[in-house]
């Protein structure tokens, strides 16, 4: 999993609340597990006219020309401006997948769903709760400026903006930690990888007849 430590990149609304993870990525999608290949097809319903489907050419298919992430001006964005409630619905890993591979790296929203909350973590994507009315003025702004940019400091644990503001947000030590040495639970088992094979070892002389072939 990549590390995160400090991110500095532009910022896109996503300006409604209960967006829930059938919106992130429809469920026609998720007959992959693979990880990747979902980023294309991420808010499918929203950033197009058409019903999308698996391995649709998307070039060729009607943009809606409404949607804040078709504008070219949020084009690139890293930093997900979200409203409270972000990511309800079903607990598919799928919406995470997505929301990574289209390029976000955090999202900032007033309140989560405890399920995609912690899957975000697991995928190298930092979740970040501000109060409501923070994350009213970083909207605000963000509409006022384009190009706007917000700075994320994991180590600080802060959201700096270009007018110098800053926002403190909270977040678990031992998930600080693991996004900050990219570690997921894959990452933090191997970690012990001596011990688990010294318990093997040991466990194999004492009873052999288990690992007979």
């Amino acid at each position: 999993m990549r590390a995160f430590t400090t991110l500095k990149g532009l910022a896109a609304p996503m300006d409604r609340p209960n967006v829930d993870t059938d919106l992130i990525i429809p469920k026609q999608f998720l007959k992959s597990i693979k990880r990747t290949g979902f980023g294309e097809n991420a808010f499918d319903e929203l950033r197009y006219l058409d019903e999308g489907e698996p391995g649709k050419d998307n070039s060729n298919r009607p943009v809606n020309p409404d949607f804040p992430l078709n504008f070219a001006r949020y084009q690139g964005a890293s930093v997900l401006l979200a409203r409270e409630n972000f990511g309800c619905g079903s607990s598919r890993e799928h919406a995470p997948w997505a929301l990574d591979e289209y390029g976000f790296r955090a999202i900032i929203a007033p309140s989560f769903a405890d399920i995609f909350f912690n899957n975000c973590f697991k995928n190298a994507i930092l979740p970040i709760v501000l109060d409501e009315k923070d994350v009213e003025t970083l909207f605000a702004q963000m509409y006022a400026q384009e190009g706007y940019s917000i700075e994320v400091d994991l180590p600080e644990q802060v959201v700096r903006t270009p007018e110098g503001q800053t926002f403190s947000f909270d977040i678990d030590a031992f998930r600080k930690h693991c996004l900050l040495n990219g570690l997921d639970d894959i990452g933090i088992t191997m970690q012990s990888s001596d011990d688990i094979k010294a318990y093997e070892q040991a466990r194999a002389q004492r009873a052999p007849w288990l690992f007979a072939s």
